[in-house]
């Protein structure tokens, strides 16, 4: 077995991504001086918060700061006070607001997503107040602007609210989470301002409390969220400058909401500290995220592998492999390189989620087009377990009594990647020991180096989304034509 396991027993499986048949130690070899600048570039940036050639969308130099965030000391982006203030926001929920809206789109709902899923998952909302030891329920919304998903949200907490005073309880109170940076985020401030608006003329029904996470005043300018924030005395949260949304699940902006619930802030900052700090040394059979960076790089670059379908063996990480598509779509989908020649380079991820797509992608991972490298995510510890029991008779179920459906999850997984490997078709694991904050901050983190340092490699700047931008400008000018139509 090939892998490089962190003293905490995080590992990194490359058994069938490093093989004569697919990426080969000799490629690894190769790109050695490539290796040396890209763990310097890395370096630079964690120290000085400066990438090269990186500037912001108005053509500023900006900093990137995202390695700083499992750092909690005075003087970084999350300081002792800050952390504590999260935790104060969430407490002061608890046995108070019924529910939580959060508005976010991109990096501002995927990574609070992400933190979500792991600790309450679907059912949150169904389990009492007691059991959700005091914490409100928690939606989502502003990350599609889906006129209906708004308008049934609303409808669902107005009945909440009818059901709460009939009981003799009082009004439903909502609290608003809305994050957006500049405050002109249509997708988010869209479903926000509707929401708001609704709930507010349900007064008689809904108590409703607004918080802001949102760029604070800099050089004398603030967003157009931070001076509504202001005008109503609303609670405001910072989003940092030079961390990208989807780099910002470590910062406010993805652990606001998770405060919400209980979340252990503390647990998932120590595992990205820890990966932080295992991915310093320069020796890549021993750094994971460069690793994983080169040997994705060399499969895109040497093998064609244009393809990243992103894998994990738990249905409540569907959404971790949902941050993954941003990040690396959004980090690595450039056309330019850094000296201004078209590259066009990034591969196009894809979401899965085993067992399920074992049924139904599959098919066309082992024998459609030989473009793809798979990347799987595993628990091997889960919090609960059952056994398959042996109820029926029947020799086809039979075989499966005895087993847990963790075991039989490890056993899927397995098959799955030894039967691409007999293909020649790459894949490798994220193990994690247990699914907690902990191993959570390491998986994520890793991942978020892994693109830092592919960036460097290709000679892309993996900060920038100037492909988004390009879009935003034309869509301003749609809606001025139809604001003008309707008036």
């Amino acid at each position: 077995m090939r892998d490089i396991t962190l003293s905490d027993g995080f590992c990194f499986d490359y058994e069938y991504l490093l093989s004569p048949q697919l990426v080969t130690v000799s490629d690894i070899d190769e790109i050695g001086a490539k290796l040396t600048a890209a763990h310097q570039g890395v370096g630079i940036i964690r120290q000085t918060g400066r990438a090269a050639g990186h500037l912001s969308k108005d053509g500023r130099p900006e900093a990137v700061l995202f390695m700083q965030l499992p750092y909690i000391q005075d003087g970084s982006i999350n300081t002792p006070a800050s952390i504590a203030r999260l935790k104060e926001f969430g407490q002061a929920m608890r046995n108070r607001v019924d529910a939580v809206i959060s508005f976010g789109i991109g990096g501002s709902y995927l990574g609070n997503r992400v933190l979500f899923d792991i600790t309450g998952g679907e059912l949150w909302n169904q389990r009492s107040q007691q059991e959700r030891n005091g914490y409100p329920q928690l939606y989502f919304n502003g990350n599609n602007i889906d006129p209906r998903s708004v308008q049934e949200l609303i409808n669902h907490l107005r009945r909440q609210a009818v059901r709460k005073i009939a009981a003799g309880q009082g009004k439903l109170t909502v609290n608003l989470i809305v994050i957006s940076k500049s405050g002109g985020t249509l997708d988010t401030m869209a479903c926000f301002l509707a929401a708001y608006q609704a709930l507010t003329e349900s007064a008689d029904l809904i108590d409703i409390e607004v918080t802001a996470v949102t760029g604070f005043p800099s050089d004398g300018s603030a967003s157009t969220l931070y001076r509504l924030a202001e005008q109503h005395n609303w609670t405001r949260f910072a989003v940092p400058e030079g961390v990208g949304g989807r780099f910002s699940v470590f910062s406010n902006v993805g652990l606001i909401t998770a405060a919400c619930i209980g979340f252990d802030i503390d647990g998932f900052l120590a595992g990205a500290r820890a990966m932080d700090q295992a991915c310093r040394t320069a020796d890549v059979w021993h750094n994971p995220a460069m690793l994983n960076a080169a040997c994705k790089f060399i499969a895109a670059e040497k093998y064609g592998r244009n393809i990243e379908v992103f894998m994990p063996y738990a249905d409540c990480l569907k959404s971790t492999a949902e941050w993954y598509v941003q990040l690396l779509a959004e980090s690595l989908g450039k056309r330019l390189n850094r000296q201004g020649r078209q590259v066009c380079y990034g591969r196009t991820p894809l979401v899965a989620v085993g067992t399920t797509d074992m049924h139904a992608q599959t098919q066309l991972h082992q024998d459609g087009c030989d473009d793809k490298i798979v990347q799987f995510v595993k628990i091997i510890e889960w919090e609960q377990d059952m056994v398959i029991p042996a109820v029926f008779t029947e020799p086809l179920l039979q075989d499966m009594a005895g087993v847990t459906l963790a075991q039989a999850m490890e056993a899927a997984c397995r098959s799955n990647a030894e039967a691409l490997a007999g293909d020649g078709r790459p894949s490798a694991a994220y193990v994690l020991p247990k699914l907690n904050a902990y191993y959570l901050g390491e998986l994520l983190y890793l991942l978020a180096l892994s693109v830092a340092y592919e960036g460097e490699l290709a000679d892309v700047n993996a900060y920038d989304q100037p492909g988004v931008e390009n879009y935003k400008r034309r869509l301003v000018v749609k809606l001025r034509e139809i604001k003008n139509k309707n008036y």
